[in-house]
């Protein structure tokens, strides 16, 4: 809980029916929910994930996160799985999907921050919306018609990312949301997002079940599709303290169109207070 938001969470990551080794790591631990996709071959994927995780564990249990804390988490990521893939004969590197709870100007709000095509969503009653925006080869063809969404999950190369935590050219995508009452929030690698479409996807999320049985229950699907690819699933419940969905609740105001409005904000060149003063 933080600040009289009352979280709820589930999470689960599994080798799938096809690799041999996951290179999954997720964190669930409030106010950081993540999920990083290991690459480089045999043990460099899975150690690469695994320097992300370490790069954001430190803020676990704060209540105090500041969007450039989070900036300072993936520049440590970065430079943690750059130097791991300078000791491996292929390289390494990783996706990084993660909601971190921040607190600016006295009000707490999810920051959404991407690197990769592992992914984030948000149900809000029966609307699902992927917050997300892939670096991948087949979102830049969707992005140019030459696909349909649709068929990301099935198109030759779909893997191929444009971005990777370990890259210093990989710039992270932000976004600000608002935490809202009653939304569920899923955190996942590609091979779930892969194996589900989004009808699949939101069906899950909107069977009734605790985040912890959810995640299991999204794991199990993909699993039963083939399970071609590691899964992992983290599921985020807000119970209380978020902005209401409708005007008739008051939990901690109302969300209107514009408040319930998630933005896109570029936070990757500011210098954070720590930054300047490690230079000083």
């Amino acid at each position: 809980m933080t600040d009289g938001i009352v979280l709820v969470t589930g999470a689960r990551t599994d080798v799938g029916r096809v690799r041999e080794i996951n290179e999954d790591a997720v964190i669930a631990e409030h106010p950081v929910f993540l999920v990083a996709d290991g690459m480089g071959g045999h043990e460099a994927g899975e150690l690469a994930s695994a320097a992300v995780v370490d790069a954001f564990r430190p803020l676990v249990g704060r209540t105090d996160v500041s969007p450039e804390d989070v900036v300072d988490a993936v520049t440590a990521a970065h430079a943690a799985v750059s130097r791991l893939a300078r000791t491996r004969a292929r390289g390494a590197g990783s996706t990084l999907a993660a909601v971190v709870a921040v607190a600016q100007g006295g009000t707490h709000g999810w920051l959404v921050v991407n690197i990769g095509d592992s992914r984030v969503y948000r149900l809000v009653g029966s609307t699902l919306e992927q917050l997300t925006v892939d670096h991948s080869v087949v979102q830049e063809l969707v992005d140019e018609g030459k696909i349909s969404r649709a068929e990301m999950s099935t198109y030759p190369g779909r893997n191929v990312i444009t971005r990777a935590v370990g890259d210093q050219g990989s710039a992270a995508d932000y976004w600000l949301a608002p935490i809202i009452t009653g939304e569920r929030l899923l955190i996942c690698s590609d091979g779930l997002s892969n194996d589900l479409t989004d009808e699949a996807l939101r069906a899950g999320l909107s069977l009734g079940g605790s985040a912890q049985q959810t995640a299991h229950g999204l794991v199990d699907q993909a699993l039963a599709r083939g399970g071609r690819d590691n899964i992992s699933a983290v599921v985020v419940d807000v119970r209380s303290g978020g902005l209401a969905q409708r005007a008739d609740e008051v939990t901690g105001g109302f969300a209107t169109s514009a408040e319930a409005t998630v933005h896109t904000i570029d936070i990757d060149t500011r210098t954070s207070d720590r930054q300047r003063a490690r230079r000083d």
